[in-house]
């Protein structure tokens, strides 16, 4: 090895180590700055020849470097405070015949915030082979790999999703009936810092007022009639340390919303029954498919705590808005209904496919599971037809009448052509204003209009 080292041209050398690492120094045995590379310099704000020949501690804040080059242990994966940040730094012994002569010292993430995008991107990259990963946390059923689509909205969602998952930030996801908020509060967990940490679910809708609290805080022995002997946990103490997704919070009670809200703001709880307040660590993860500006303005939901939830808002796009991944989710759910009742399927009638883009899915993407599951049953072929359609799909009006203003039906109606246009078209603007008969100028507006430019 060394001999192949020795036959490297030493400009080749210089080349590599200046750009092998995004910062690197090497001292000599007494502390004293032999090389640092040009990135160093230029976020120290230093020039390279001035310093070398410098006592390492003068040039750099919080350096171990000399103490390292002194004692020969070497420290792996150190934070380092500089300027302001966190970084992780690497310090190494250089020896030569068993005696330490000095040290090198290199950096692979210039912060903390770095550390945390990479892990959360590792962690993603992991979760495509999560079948094969046996120490998985089985409170987590979805991860971002289970939100299909390649739409825009879509891609755009998960990289959202990504960047916010390292940091420990309230995250309010909203979204009609159906759209995958769940799914979106699993993904971010998954990918959290807190991924082996508990991932706790409660539905604020489907728990009755007067229970709510003990669910949320626990109990005490004794605490009222009925109580469990020693007591009981709440959600709160069950998701200590890792995720408590607070689902359809819109229909949280208002008295409970001010205990949540304490909770939130002091990071500590009472259980019903006690006096004692308990600290806990929790990432507070909440949904709701109702309009929580309008029940603020009607005084049934709390500003404040609408606040402290929608630190990073996430708006989950209807299917409706997304008619473009229509292809892969039927893919996806005719794959794992035929794999599950043991039928056999391999297409769908393309008069299907055009109902189907068509109707208003009101209840999303679980409707439209529920759709194809009913299909499949259905049909004694092995090709989906519109015969084997569920009849509420075949006969229902495809407007939401009654639940709209007639704007936003007609809205929502040339947007979806203008949409359908464009894929049959394969994004051929003019070729789709001129089916549309359309003069290219109205093509653009619309598009822009209805942000598909």
């Amino acid at each position: 090895m060394k001999d192949t080292l020795l036959k490297i041209p030493v400009d080749y050398i210089e080349t590599i180590v200046e750009n092998a690492f995004e910062w690197l120094v090497v001292v000599d045995k007494q502390g004293k700055i032999i090389y640092i590379n040009k990135n160093y310099c230029d976020f120290l704000e230093v020039v390279r020849e001035e310093v070398v020949g410098k006592h390492v501690a003068e040039v750099i804040e919080n350096s171990r470097m000399h103490i390292v080059a002194e004692k020969g242990k070497e420290e792996i994966a150190d934070l380092q405070y500089i300027k302001g940040n966190y970084m992780i730094a690497n310090r190494i012994p250089i020896k030569k015949d068993g005696d330490v002569i000095g040290a090198f010292g290199t950096v692979f993430f210039r912060d903390t915030q770095a550390w945390m995008k990479m892990n959360s991107h590792v962690k993603s990259m992991l979760s495509k082979m999560q079948n094969y990963i046996q120490d998985i946390d089985r409170s987590v059923k979805y991860s971002l790999e289970d939100l299909l689509g390649d739409s825009k909205p879509i891609h755009s969602l998960k990289e959202k999703v990504k960047m916010v998952a390292s940091s420990d930030i309230s995250v309010l996801i909203r979204g009609e009936s159906g759209t995958g908020k769940e799914l979106i509060a699993h993904s971010i967990h998954q990918l959290s810092n807190r991924s082996h940490q508990p991932f706790v679910k409660i539905n604020c809708g489907a728990i009755p007022e007067h229970l709510l609290e003990s669910e949320l805080f626990g109990y005490e022995e004794g605490a009222f009639t009925g109580a469990k002997k020693g007591g009981k946990k709440g959600k709160f103490q069950l998701a200590d340390g890792g995720t408590l997704f607070l689902d359809e919070i819109g229909d949280m009670p208002m008295n409970m919303q001010v205990k949540l809200l304490r909770a939130l703001q002091e990071g500590e709880i009472e259980s019903v029954g006690s006096t004692n307040p308990t600290m806990v660590d929790v990432r507070i993860i909440a949904a709701t498919n109702r309009p929580l500006e309008k029940m603020m303005e009607e005084k049934r939901f709390r500003e404040d705590l609408f606040y402290r939830i929608n630190v990073v808002p996430f708006m989950i796009p209807a299917l409706r808005e997304r008619m473009e991944d229509l292809p892969v989710l039927l893919n996806y759910f005719i794959k794992k209904i035929t794999k599950k009742s043991g039928k056999r399927i391999h297409s769908i009638q393309e008069s299907v496919i055009e109902l189907f883009n068509e109707y208003s899915w009101p209840g999303n993407i679980r409707e439209l599971e529920n759709v194809v599951e009913a299909a499949i049953h259905l049909t004694n072929e092995e090709v989906i037809s519109l015969d084997s359609l569920p009849d509420y799909i075949k006969d229902s009006s495809v407007y939401p009448l009654g639940k709209k203003k007639l704007k936003e039906i007609l809205d929502e109606t040339e947007k979806r052509v203008l949409r359908q246009s464009l894929i049959k078209f394969n994004d051929d603007k003019l070729q789709a204003a001129k089916a549309l008969g359309i003069s290219k100028s109205t093509m653009y507006e619309k598009l822009k209009k209805y942000q598909l430019d």
